[in-house]
């Protein structure tokens, strides 16, 4: 029950009709564009994270650390 072949032909037949086969074309490089470049992304922020061990003795503006929560405030 699913689509067969003759269905998939009559609806591209329509898609074509519809929006032209440059319009088509151009659509198709810009998804094509749009996903290797959401790719490069995802690779790039995967080198970009450090290991936490790094950053483990650096202190952000605003961040308390062990020494300062530990303080008596009297």
């Amino acid at each position: 029950m699913g689509i067969g072949m003759t269905e998939l032909l009559i609806i591209m037949v329509i898609v074509i009709l519809v929006f032209g086969t440059k319009r088509l074309k151009s659509v198709g490089g810009d998804l094509g564009d749009a996903i290797s470049s959401f790719r490069n992304a995802m690779k790039e922020g995967s080198a970009d994270k450090k290991p936490l061990t790094e950053n483990e003795g650096e202190t952000l503006e605003g961040e308390v650390s062990r020494k300062e929560s530990q303080k008596d405030p009297s």
